[in-house]
């Protein structure tokens, strides 16, 4: 009997051309919405945003900032991860404050926990910040890639773009945010060769170690 969950696996690639008619449907877009939200962090802080990018406009200017490809205009959405540069005490206290309202305790049953939080991260600057944040993006990224895989839709994850550029385009500095990492999402375009390849892995004996 066939996984659905491992079908759905081996069915997703990187996918080069999109379809540029096809849309993603509210429904699905919110499931997707969903499955990011829901994306485990550490201390559940999510020191992230995600920015999705439908105005053709900005996504052609985010085009030439990605080097030409072709999907960042094509796929229905473009999926933007950003991070935040630096967390403050503001941070945590929202937190809290959203601990104590969603398990309906008093502010003061959070303190210990907050606390300890505000401990943790008071040493870190910017340069630690950044990629400690970053790696929680790409748990985002992989809940993303995952569910999109589940609905049949089509994903391209890519670093290959330039920060910078994309950061003054979306206006992400004034926000004190910075991209880490893009995924078009869509349709496959019935032209896109990629699709008739076969997935190419290691094989389970030489990726994992049992002790």
């Amino acid at each position: 009997m066939t996984n659905t969950i491992l079908e759905a696996l081996n069915w997703r690639y990187a996918v080069k051309k999109y379809d540029a008619s096809k849309k993603i449907s509210d429904s699905d877009l919110h499931i997707i919405k969903e499955s990011i939200r829901l994306t485990p962090t550490s201390y559940g802080l999510q020191p992230f945003h995600v920015l999705i990018i439908e105005n053709p406009e900005i996504r052609t200017k985010l085009m030439e900032a990605s080097y030409g490809q072709t999907p960042i205009v094509d796929a229905s959405h473009l999926i933007v991860f950003a991070v935040d540069k630096n967390l403050d005490t503001s941070h945590v206290d929202a937190y809290m404050e959203n601990v104590a309202k969603t398990r309906s305790l008093h502010i003061d049953q959070t303190k210990g926990f907050g606390d300890y939080i505000k401990g943790a991260i008071a040493p870190m600057n910017e340069s630690q910040f950044i990629p400690w944040n970053t790696k929680q993006t790409y748990i985002a990224l992989g809940f993303l890639l995952h569910t999109v895989a589940e609905l049949r839709i089509d994903a391209t994850p890519i670093e290959g773009f330039k920060i910078d550029a994309y950061d003054e385009i979306l206006g992400l500095c004034e926000r004190g945010l910075t991209s880490t990492v893009i995924c078009p999402i869509g349709y496959r375009s019935v032209d896109d060769k990629n699709q008739f390849q076969a997935k190419v892995r290691k094989p389970q004996e030489a990726l994992f170690t049992i002790l």
